[in-house]
This record gives structure tokens, C-alpha cells and sequence, in this order.
């Protein structure tokens, strides 16, 4: 546990001073059914701690947040708090609170329970338990230092050849890779911003791919933010082993 610790648990990075200005919205509400796992993906073990703590540690210790939400599935408050938060020495108080039917209804439970002296948000899937802080404090720099901007999001730029195929298999057409990025979290974005986004597909029954989809349907600006592919997200249970194995490098162990 305390190998764990110590590795998951660097010294801040130091940063031109901004100010907290930033509040983490982390999912981990989800129910894991394609994981297989009947505890949840967010409680699984990952290099002796639960999967989901990565993620609360990476964005606790980035000097760009002021406030962690934490979004666990309905009537699992309690075990999301001795699982997990009850094992980690947290800079910042957690606000613990109930996902909702589908990602789109967790984000904007999140989203609610933010505090709304904090301008940005950044949302970020607690299945991808790899984040950095330096991809983290990207990618809120650059949406707070172009107000022109609605989000900024983190993404890897895609290096497969992507092929448009019909209902029946048949390829339609080969987009050019070069303008094409694979979508990652966080996203961040102004919390004005994202919250009309919200209400907005809320009252129109819109269903985003994910969070910067429902912004830029409401005409706002976003940016990609080239971050390591290795920022992956846990869905199979062979990810741990990637994911493991990319923790161990990170700090020298072979």
C-alpha cells in the first residue's frame, strides 16, 4: 500500500501561479457491466490501490483544481468514501454524489454540485487512471487563456487508417488521418459554458458522444489538446494489465 502510495502520490508540479480557479468533475458511477465485474470497474484494484483513486489523486495534487466531485453510482456513497477516499491523504474535500441513468445525467449531476466561485470544470472519466498532471494543467491553460474558447479537450491523434462503411459492411470512404484525433478526458470548459450546453440537450433531448459534443452543438469552440496515448480508459479486464504495467515504468520498476 505504501509503494502504491508514494508512486501514486508526487509532488505537485509547479506552475505559474493562476490560482485554483478549477473544479474536477470525476465519473465513477458507472455500474461496470461490460468489465464483468460485479463490484465495478472503480473498485477494482489497480497497483494496490482502487482503480478510481488514480484519477482523485492526479487531479488533487494539480495546482489548477480548487474542488474534487466525485460522481458514485445511486447508494454507494458510503463505500465510494471507505473504499477509497478513506485510504488517501487528499489536499482538497471530496463532494460525493449520485450518478444518474446514463454518463450524459452523471456529468451534469456533477456539474450541479461544482462551486460556482470556480469558473472552469474539467471532466474526466475515472477509468482513465493514467492521467497526468501536466496533461491536466494543458489543458486548462489553454481554455483559460483564450476566452474565445468554450473547452479544450485531451486527445491523441489517431495513427490507424479510419474506413466509412455502410449498414452493410461496404467501405464508403478513407477520412484523411491528419484531422482526426481520438477523444480522451478531461475536457474542460468555462462552467457557464457547459452548463447551457447541458440544459440545452436536457430540454431538447440531445444525447452527446461526450461532453464537447454537446458544446459545440450549442456553437462553442473547442480545442484538442495533444496529449500520450497512454492516457487510456479501463474498459476490459485486460486493460489492468496495460494500465499496471505503464504505472510500473512510470516510476522505474521493472
Amino acid at each position: 500500500m505504501s509503494d502504491s502510495f508514494a508512486l501514486a502520490c508526487p509532488e505537485r508540479i509547479v506552475e505559474e501561479a493562476c490560482g485554483a480557479d478549477t473544479c474536477a468533475i470525476i465519473l465513477a458511477g458507472g455500474s461496470g457491466e461490460r468489465f464483468g465485474d460485479p463490484r465495478g470497474k472503480q473498485f477494482v484494484e489497480l497497483a494496490g490501490l482502487p482503480l478510481v483513486a488514480w484519477s482523485i489523486l492526479a487531479f488533487d495534487r494539480a495546482p489548477s483544481v480548487g474542488a474534487l466531485v466525485v460522481v458514485c453510482p445511486v447508494g454507494r456513497a458510503g463505500e465510494m468514501r471507505t473504499a477509497v477516499l478513506d485510504k488517501l491523504e487528499l489536499l482538497h474535500g471530496v463532494t460525493l454524489v449520485a450518478g444518474g441513468a446514463t454518463r450524459q445525467d452523471s456529468v451534469f449531476s456533477g456539474l450541479m454540485a461544482a462551486p460556482e466561485e470556480l469558473g472552469l470544470v474539467a471532466i474526466h472519466d475515472g477509468a482513465r487512471p493514467l492521467i497526468e498532471q501536466g496533461s491536466i494543467e494543458r489543458c486548462v491553460a489553454a481554455v483559460r487563456d483564450d476566452a474565445g474558447l468554450a473547452g479544450a479537450i485531451c486527445a491523441a491523434r489517431v495513427t490507424d487508417t479510419i474506413k466509412l462503411a455502410d449498414e452493410s459492411g461496404v467501405i464508403c470512404s478513407t477520412p484523411d488521418r491528419e484531422r482526426l484525433w481520438s477523444a480522451q478526458t478531461p475536457q474542460v470548459f468555462w462552467r457557464e459554458r457547459i452548463m447551457a450546453a447541458h440544459e440545452s440537450a436536457l430540454l431538447e433531448g440531445f444525447v452527446g458522444t461526450d461532453d464537447a459534443s454537446l458544446v459545440e452543438r450549442f456553437g462553442g469552440r473547442v480545442r484538442v489538446i495533444d496529449t500520450p496515448r497512454d492516457n487510456l480508459k479501463v474498459t476490459l479486464p485486460e486493460d489492468l494489465a496495460v494500465a499496471e504495467a505503464i504505472l510500473r515504468s512510470r516510476a522505474g520498476i521493472a
